[in-house]
């Protein structure tokens, strides 16, 4: 279901942890299933599950609770904006209305053409950067100003 480079992958997530505490890995594990799939299916859950040889269940749990996991398709660019109190105080509405006009969407949404999701996300610990965004959970971009998302946006064409 994994590609071998991603089951070896998910192996260095394993290696962290004592050998009968394998379920440790489940949220690496994920993340790296979800960038080889571009989301997370039920069977890719289960899948991570039964390598991990915990219960499916505990591993949706896990899926279903942070939202850096994506549990249906979206957008090949996830831009999750930052409102909490810090980055709102620095601009994050109107930069957030800003991104809406621009891609032609609202939060939770994906552009017509798949290649653009926008999400609105908490705290994400760079409050001294504010405002600032997340690509696709891996990138951090901060001090963000209009310019700053048109060049986001034109680097990920």
């Amino acid at each position: 279901m994994l590609t071998e480079q991603s089951l070896k992958l998910i192996d260095v997530e394993v290696a962290k942890y004592p050998a009968d505490q394998k379920q440790s890995a489940v949220m690496g594990a994920l993340r790296i299933a979800q960038v080889e799939k571009g989301w997370l299916a039920p069977e890719t859950i289960e899948f991570v599950a039964n390598y991990l040889d915990m219960p499916p269940i505990a591993a949706y749990e896990v899926a279903t609770f942070y939202n850096m996991y994506a549990t249906r398709p979206g957008g090949k660019h996830v831009i999750t904006l930052c409102t909490n109190l810090p980055c709102t105080l620095m601009g994050a509405l109107d930069l957030g209305d800003y991104l809406k006009q621009k891609l032609g969407i609202g939060y939770g949404e994906t552009t017509e053409d798949g290649r653009f999701q926008l999400k609105e996300g908490e705290c994400m610990g760079a409050c001294g950067d504010a405002p600032m965004c997340l690509h696709n959970n891996h990138v951090m971009h901060v001090k963000l100003t209009p310019a700053k998302i048109d060049a986001l946006l034109e680097s990920l064409e």
